[in-house]
């Protein structure tokens, strides 16, 4: 149920709170934000809260800074532990012009803008992510905490307390968990969230990702959602389940259908199957998302489909034969560094469009994709994702499909961050090079 201002307010004084932060998201993903004292925040409410966006990546020109944060009441939540001294509450906000229109490089709004598509049909879009990142003794070098691997778990292990506190933090803040355990690298580990409506579940994932630093810190540790911060270790994905609900009524099941998936589900699945290699610069926005995405580490780098095949980019999960609420599919090429906003956006658009085309879903492919020749796979018409930021780059500036996505001037802004971002990558001199060559040339 919404909360009411009154709402708000009450248990704010109630429990004390001094400071309320209102929380946004640049086009990178990044979390921003600022803190209002208890005077202040009445008026935020009722008229949203001035700032420059000349300052956020992928916001106005310095000429048109002026922007209003907006905050989302349904978003209210109090933190249950202190930061610092002090009790602080917290709420999501929409970024709005001085005119009050939504502004549209706001990464909620697009996600917001796109669900609307489905809304008016009565759908909801769900999802829910499976979140990996690792725990390293500081954030200076990528030095493990633990040796342990997929699903060790020891109760003295340190992984293991910092990953039960994080659990703990997200549930009293009202953030369902369905599981967590120890990923297959050293260091590496996941929690998995209930799923929900796509635009909650972005705040909870930006939500996620703050609270996994914050209790990290707070244990003299530090948590990086970094996609690849070991080399010949397994990386960090996000893999992204999704479906289409209409009431308490999956519209991806169908009892009678080939692998209980209804047509919109096989057209949606083959929506995101053709666009992928034009959105992965959205799922995949860094340099190091690339170093993750290699044959040999459990990372999806061939575009094809199957059931129990975790090679496949795209796989419906068969943990719950005939369930109508769990039949789902799962995209699995995504990274946690992305932005949720714009992926969970890019996912939807992609398969709506397959939807509407009523695009055919080609076969699935339950061979390990890895083992096969190139031969192979090209006799199996199976493609591959972009292999560097460059090629993602390149694919996502001909995409019609994000460019509507995103909007011309958001579209710009993103790929310009992208093009500088690999620019100073591919003029960087690495210490691998310096080892390499330095004293043989």
């Amino acid at each position: 149920m919404a909360k009411t201002k009154e709402d708000i307010l009450k248990q704010i004084d109630e429990a004390g709170v001094r400071y309320i932060r209102l929380c946004f998201t640049d086009v990178l993903g990044r979390l921003k934000g600022l803190a209002l004292t208890r005077p202040e925040i009445e008026e935020a409410i009722d008229s949203g809260q001035g700032f420059d966006g000349s300052s956020i990546e992928g916001f106005v020109r310095i000429e048109e800074s002026d922007l209003m944060a907006v905050p989302d009441l349904r978003s209210f939540r109090i933190f249950p532990w202190r930061i610092g001294d002090e009790k602080v509450a917290m709420m999501f906000c929409d970024i709005q012009t001085p005119e009050g229109k939504p502004y549209d490089r706001d990464p909620r709004y697009i996600l917001r803008k796109t669900l609307k598509k489905i809304e008016s049909k009565g759908w909801t879009f769900n999802t829910g992510p499976e979140i990996e990142y690792f725990y390293f003794k500081d954030d200076h070098k990528p030095e493990i905490i633990d040796k342990g691997g997929y699903f060790d778990y020891g109760t003295v292990d340190i992984s293991t307390k910092l990953r039960k506190k994080t659990v703990r933090a997200l549930e009293d803040i009202g953030i369902m968990v369905e599981c967590s355990h120890h990923e297959v690298a050293p260091s590496q580990q996941e929690i998995d969230l209930k799923y929900r409506d796509a635009l909650v579940m972005a705040d909870f994932a930006q939500l996620y990702k703050f609270i996994v630093k914050e209790k990290a810190q707070e244990n003299g540790y530090y948590a990086t959602f970094m996609p690849k911060p070991l080399f010949g270790e397994n990386g960090s994905g996000m893999h992204c389940h999704m479906s289409i609900f209409e009431n308490s009524h999956n519209l991806f099941f169908d009892s009678d259908a080939p692998y209980q998936l209804s047509a919109m589900a096989r057209h949606f699945m083959a929506g995101i199957l053709k666009h992928i290699h034009e959105f992965t610069l959205i799922t995949n926005q860094w340099v190091n998302s690339y170093k993750r995405l290699v044959a040999g580490y459990e990372a999806p780098v061939y575009i094809s489909w199957g059931r129990r095949n975790r090679s496949s980019l795209v796989r419906v999960p068969m943990y719950r034969v005939g369930k109508e609420k769990a039949t789902r599919i799962e995209l699995r090429s995504p990274d946690p560094a992305c932005n949720p906003y714009l992926a969970f956006a890019a996912m939807l658009t992609a398969g709506l469009k397959g939807v509407e085309g009523k695009y055919e879903l080609p076969d699935p492919i339950e061979q390990n994709i890895f083992d096969m020749t190139p031969s192979e796979r090209e006799k199996l018409n199976i493609k591959s994702l972009p292999g560097t930021l460059e090629e993602a780059i390149n694919a996502t500036e001909k995409s019609e499909l994000v460019r509507g996505l995103l909007g011309d001037k958001m579209f710009a802004k993103f790929l310009e961050n992208k093009r500088i971002e690999w620019d100073q990558y591919r003029t960087c001199v690495t210490e691998y090079e310096i080892d390499k060559y330095m004293s043989m040339l």
